[in-house]
């Protein structure tokens, strides 16, 4: 992949001083290395992109393996300070579908979702940076998308990926079309947050309208998202504002 990192570099490096690309051929994961050296006190702007991920971790420690070639598996680390973190993963799930295709839906609050099953995911943690100015955080933000078929034993719906949609795709095309508008998306997100998405998320939002459950045994019908990101339900009492640390989401049998 060294042409394509390099064609990675000259398009974010612009954008995001000190920012290096890399790839190395195996590692437990890439968000658990990158925050390893931000509590080290390493706090450079980085992409780092494994070919395989050993231990990859996907939202409330869900295991996400990836062997070379069947899967995309990247963290994006650099330090944030946004007035609000709130909605970063929809921020960062709207700029990887927009690159991706068409076709590809988000589902609230991290997923990627292709004809009704996931696609990819995203991982987002921070650690403190000690630094000025307050609030600033060392943010790494994980994202693994399925390019071949992915094991699906143990699974009661079987992955999407990516190949369906475009066949023969390979990992480093697909991260030279994703990285930049990535890092846009983030950097815009620090400035303006969620609302300055919350018509793209819309109008790729894959649970609005339909009967969902949440994992409290909540009952209701997705009704989009709020300014902050927040899921909107419409329960049988009333709308219930759900965020992305209360519970998770799937659609109702």
């Amino acid at each position: 992949m060294p042409g394509v990192a390099e064609a990675i570099w000259q398009a974010v490096a612009p954008l995001l001083p000190g920012f290096t690309v890399e790839v190395v051929p195996e590692l437990d994961s890439t968000n658990s290395e990158l925050m390893r050296r931000a509590r080290a006190g390493r706090a450079e702007p980085v992409l780092l992109v494994a070919q395989r991920q050993t231990a990859g971790r996907g939202r409330l420690g869900r295991a996400w393996h990836a062997q070379a070639g069947s899967a995309l598996t990247f963290s994006l680390g650099l330090p944030l300070a946004p007035e609000d973190w709130s909605g970063l993963s929809l921020a960062v799930g709207v700029a990887l579908a927009e690159s991706l295709h068409p076709q590809i839906r988000l589902k609230w609050p991290n997923d990627l979702w292709l004809h009704g099953r996931k696609l990819g995911g995203i991982l987002i943690e921070t650690a403190s940076t000690g630094a000025e100015p307050a609030g600033l955080r060392y943010a790494v933000i994980g994202a693994g998308i399925n390019l071949a078929p992915p094991a699906a034993a143990g699974l009661a719906t079987a992955p999407a990926w990516l190949g369906e949609l475009l066949p023969g795709v390979r990992p480093g095309p697909v991260l030279l079309q994703l990285a930049a508008p990535m890092v846009e998306a983030v950097l815009r997100f620090e400035r303006a947050g969620f609302a300055a998405f919350r018509a793209r998320f819309d109008a790729r939002d894959a649970l609005r309208g339909r009967a969902i459950v949440l994992s409290d045994g909540t009952a209701g019908t997705a009704a989009g998202t709020n300014e902050q990101g927040a899921l909107l339900v419409h329960t049988a009492g009333a709308v219930k504002t759900v965020t992305s640390s209360e519970v998770s989401v799937r659609p109702a049998a």
